[in-house]
């Protein structure tokens, strides 16, 4: 069943405008993402909102329609539910004036490093004071890429649920496990079973192309002004260099991740 939202002070809008927020996001455990293909890729990866917020003129094609009547028809099953509302307080929920016509209201995942597998695939991608959303999504993306088994985000790293997050990540948010951890969490988890820790560096470093990989491969990228602390890199199993012919002495964070995964996953084939 439909509700319908036509006040700018309505408590749920107010609510999920908040989630705009990582103190509110964190507090509900809830997040948005907005659009229809975002929505599609989270359905075919078995996910489904807790609610669905549609512009009146959300269903004005007939793909739209099917898809927003399968989604609600989901969201019903598990008691969620379905609100029909003006552009304009769309606009007020997003804070965006070009808003999609359809934002779906999903529970946070759980982000703990206990609940991962190593076993599932040959590479994983970690992150480390990671502060861009638009890098930490392009990460996902890449791993969606290259089938890795997911990005574990280490310190104080953006917030993967972020609007901006979702967004570039083009949906692997939702096929990508993610895990959250401490430095000396994450490690302790590491040394515990099997996984190779490469990164990227210039100290004592041998050339990308033909190094030793070995599976699971875990890649770790630090921040982008900083890099990572020499403590950290001093804790990897492997350190590799890539070569620079210009000016510029190092690639973006998500660059340089994608670069060496693709190295990765060709010597490990």
């Amino acid at each position: 069943m439909r509700k319908h939202i036509s006040g700018f002070s309505n408590p749920t809008v107010k609510y999920l405008r908040s989630l705009r927020e990582k103190k509110h996001r964190k507090r509900a455990g809830q997040f948005l993402v907005e659009g229809l293909r975002l929505l599609e890729d989270a359905r075919v990866s078995g996910y489904a909102p807790r609610q669905l917020v549609m512009a009146e003129n959300a269903e004005r094609n007939a793909a739209a329609k099917d898809l927003l009547t399968r989604l609600e028809s989901e969201i019903g099953a598990q008691g969620g539910e379905v609100i029909t509302t003006t552009p304009d307080i769309l606009s007020k929920i997003t804070g965006k004036s070009n808003t999609q016509s359809v934002v779906g209201v999903f529970d946070e995942f759980d982000t703990s490093l206990a609940r991962l597998d190593r076993g599932t695939a040959q590479i994983w991608l970690v992150a480390q004071d990671l502060r861009d959303p638009g890098n930490l999504g392009t990460m996902l993306r890449t791993g969606d890429a290259v089938g890795a088994g997911g990005l574990i985000l280490i310190d104080d790293c953006a917030d993967p649920f972020s609007a901006e997050a979702v967004r570039a990540s083009m949906g692997a948010v939702f096929t990508q496990s993610l895990a959250q951890a401490r430095w000396s969490d994450f490690v302790a988890w590491l040394r515990d079973g099997e996984g190779q820790l490469v990164a990227a560096s210039l100290r004592d470093a041998v050339p990308y192309r033909g190094a030793p990989y070995e599976a699971p491969c875990l890649i770790l990228v630090g921040n982008e002004s900083q890099g990572l602390p020499e403590a950290y890199e001093a804790e990897c199993d492997l350190r590799v260099t890539m070569p620079m012919r210009g000016r510029a002495d190092s690639l973006n964070a998500a660059v340089a991740g994608a670069v060496l995964v693709y190295e990765v996953l060709d010597a490990l084939e």
